[in-house]
Parts: structure tokens; sequence; C-alpha cells
């Protein structure tokens, strides 16, 4: 009888902090042994060559989420899950949007119902908060956070989301008392509108002025407040989707400070630009986020902060919305205003490969510092670790086994998300994960996609566990 149900064997294995040769004993599930010439497994997997990293942790995506305009995201839990999987991913952390004069649990409820049987790989949910009343903010929200809703995102832009200085504080303050984490969208609201309507006037209405009334200044301006708010409570707070060197100089100053800031960044903010939004026809369309992709000096500035720390999360914010469809970037209207686009580009496949490639082939950083910001740094801050984000005994064997030698040139063709699109079509990359494994059960191996529908399982977030405000860099 073998002592395992798999053993992947021969690899070079990579943590946050140690990169090792060793073979892996999992059994239900779990990783049960690590050592040098283990017995022989049920299966096996001749990794010789390969590396073997944690299955990658995407904790900031956007699937199957009611936009609450005439807009449809693309993917839902069932290929948005498959998606991440070929791509090396093994747990996401999707939203739960509540919407203004609603329950906060009640959008729980149909989260949980629009994900139930339908993902291929485990799942947490974050919490949009978009209505903090006091029933909010004294009972419910309480409440989701002590049964594993833990971390909660809130905006200072768009209508529909935004909260006032005065709602962040009291959302602050519950983080505080209940040990949760905020994660905040930056951008001054009335800049970005004021900005709006004079183009608008002018005739300035072409995907590519997207960028143009959201400027650095309106990040870097949310960004100081946010953590001035943040300060004024003592709590810390992860700034997402950072995009630019502004706004990194305001994260760079708190940490200067001592201040517990956190900050993501994403795949957009090194590889696009502003001028991809300017694309011939509408085609611009396909690149607008927010914020907005920036310049290459930007893309300099967030290269520095990976390498150095100040980063601590690379998510990729997918937000799915096909190209040509009037319930995706061609939404009613959106045709002549940029404003009435959706925003959000897809990127849960190509979100490692990319930061592989460009990052550890090219010597940016190191093994390690990949395994932390993709993997073991979200881990821990939204309360999955040890479980998830590690390759460590009675972890979850979850499992991504690259080939850092294959190089592929990305086409949509190839990907298994539900978009028509990728932004990132004809990048060549170097590093590619050839095998996926999901709490021991191999889902994706060698261009084949094998899951079962629905074996995706919902995790439970304990506390965040505390990071230090270098932990980008072990």
């Amino acid at each position: 009888m073998a002592d395992f149900d798999l053993v992947v064997r021969g690899g070079t294995a990579a943590t946050a902090v140690d990169v090792f040769r060793t073979d892996i004993g999992i059994r239900d599930g779990r990783i049960v042994a690590l050592a040098a010439d283990l017995p022989p497994g049920q299966r096996e997997i001749d990794a010789t060559g390969l590396l073997v990293l944690p299955g990658g942790v995407d904790a900031h995506c956007h699937l199957d989420q009611p936009t609450g305009d005439e807009s449809v995201m693309a993917d839902g839990f069932e290929s948005g899950t498959r998606s991440a999987a070929c791509g090396g991913t093994t747990t996401l952390m999707p939203f739960a949007a509540q919407m203004k004069g609603h329950s906060l649990r009640e959008a729980v409820a149909d989260y949980h119902r629009r994900a139930e049987g339908k993902a291929f790989v485990d799942y947490a949910f974050h919490l949009i908060v978009t209505d903090p009343t006091p029933h909010v903010l004294g009972q419910e929200l309480p409440a989701l956070i002590r049964d594993g809703y833990t971390s909660f995102k809130i905006y200072m832009t768009y209508e529909a989301l935004k909260l006032s200085d005065r709602e962040i504080l009291d959302v602050l303050a519950l983080a505080r008392a209940e040990r949760a984490l905020v994660m905040i969208h930056a951008e001054n609201a009335d800049c970005i509108g004021w900005l709006t309507e004079r183009l608008e006037r002018a005739g300035d209405v072409a995907p590519r002025f997207h960028a143009v009334a959201r400027p650095q200044i309106a990040e870097r301006e949310a960004t100081h407040r946010a953590i001035a708010l943040a300060e004024l409570v003592d709590t810390p707070v992860l700034i997402v989707h950072v995009s630019g060197s502004e706004a990194i100089e305001q994260i760079r100053w708190a940490k200067s400070r001592g201040l517990r800031i956190y900050a993501e960044t994403c795949p957009q903010y090194l590889f696009l630009t502003a001028d991809d939004l300017a694309a011939p026809g509408f085609h611009g369309a396909k690149c607008v986020c927010s914020p907005p992709p920036r310049d290459r000096a930007s893309q300099a500035a967030v290269w520095d902060g990976l390498r150095d720390g100040l980063f601590q999360i690379f998510s990729s914010d997918h937000a799915p919305f096909r190209y040509d469809d009037p319930k995706g970037k061609k939404v009613p209207m959106a045709a002549s205003r940029f404003a009435c686009i959706p925003n959000g580009i897809p990127g849960l496949e190509t979100r490692l490969p990319l930061l592989f490639s460009a990052g550890v082939s090219e010597g940016r950083i190191d093994l390690c510092q990949f395994v932390a910001l993709t993997a073991t740094n979200a881990a821990k801050m939204y309360g999955l670790y040890p479980r998830k984000g590690s390759i460590a005994i009675g972890g979850d064997a979850d499992l991504a086994i690259w080939d850092p030698a294959r190089e592929i040139t990305i086409a949509n063709t190839m990907l298994h998300h539900d978009v028509d699109y990728t932004p990132y079509e004809g990048m060549r990359v170097r590093g590619w994960p050839v095998t996926t494994i999901s709490r021991g059960e191999i889902v994706w191996s060698n261009g084949t996609f094998d899951a079962t529908l629905g074996r995706g399982r919902f995790l439970a977030c304990e506390p965040p566990q505390a990071l230090a405000p270098n932990a980008g860099r072990p």
C-alpha cells in the first residue's frame, strides 16, 4: 500500500523565505511530508528540473458581481476559477458587494448563491461596504466578521459606491474594534467628476480621455487622505491597485512614519500605459480601468516598490467585461463617452506568468519575493495562512509546478476565461505553470484542464495576521 495519495518528486520548491530541493508527500488533500526520496505514492509527478511553488492566492478579483447598471461581467465562478487554475492560482477572493439601501447580509447570501456548486478551486469573500448604516455597523458587519468575512473594501470614488470621510472613519473604527482589515480604493471623486464634466463639454469623450479624467493627483490626494484617516483611528489599511509614482510617494511617506499602511498593485500598472487607451477606434476601451495605467516612469516606480517591499500583494483586479458586447465595454452610450465604459480588465490567468517572466526571469525580483507577493502575504493578510499560501506540512496541498524555461506568446485563444480579449495579447513571457494541484487533486496538467465542477470550497477567514511594513520582501 502506498504511503501517499500523491508525491511530487524531485522539484525545486520555493516559499516566501527559502528555496530547496524536496519531494512533497500528499495525503487527504494536505501536505504530510517534505523530504528527499519519499516512499512511493499512488500517483507521482516527476518535477525534476521544474519549480514547485505554492498555488497562487489572487486576493482581488471580481466574479459575477452585480454592477447596478446595464453591464454584466463575463466571468462567473465556473469560468473564473477555471481560468485561475490554468494560470497557477488555487485560491480566489472576490467581492460580495452591498448596494446602497440594501442589507450587507443579504449581499453575502446572494453571492453564496452565485458561487455555490460552480467553483473549481477554493475561494473566500471580501465584502464591499457602500452603506454603513448604524444597523450595518452595529450588527451586520460585526457578525459577518465573526463568521469569517474579515476584510472589506470601501471606495472614495464612484457615485454608487463612495463613502464620505465621516463614513470612512466609522468603518475604520469598526475594523479596529473587530480586528478586520479595510481595503481602500483611493481616488478623489470630486476631482474626477469635475474633470469629466469639462472634458465632455469640450467633446473629449474617447477612451483615451479616461486617463485624463483620472490623473495621478486624484489618486495621490485620496491616498494621502486615506492614510490620514487610518492614522487618526490608528488602524492598518491596504491601499489597493496602486498605479503610479505619486501614490507610491505617499505610501513611502506613511511607512517612514511607522504607520501600518499596506499596498497592492496589479499587472496593468507594469505592462500597460495610458497610450494603450488611445488604440485606434474604440479599442482603447479594452484597457479602461481605475486607476488607469500611467506612464513608463510610473511603471519603473511600481517595479521599485515590488523590489524593495513597498508592496505586499500583487493581484489581478480581474474585472471581466467583454469588449464586443452591448453588456460589456460597448454598453449603450459607451461608444461615445469614456465615462460610460465599464471599468476593469481581465487578468486571472495571466497574472502569475507576467510577473514571473518580467520579474523573476528578468532578474527584477527573486523567487521568494514572487511567492510572497502572489501567495503568502495575501494568505497572511486575509487570515488564510498557513492553510494557504505556503508549502508546509499540514497545509492544503495547493501547488503550482512551473517550467521556468517555457516561452509562451499570450493569446486570448489560449486562455480559459469567458472574456473576448486580453490586454496582453502578443506579449512573450518566459515561465509558465504546467501543472496545478488543488487540495491534492491535479486540476491542470500540460494543457489539459480536468476538475469536477463544484469541488471548490468556501473558506472562512481568520482575523488577519500582522505583517511588517516591508513584508513584500522576505
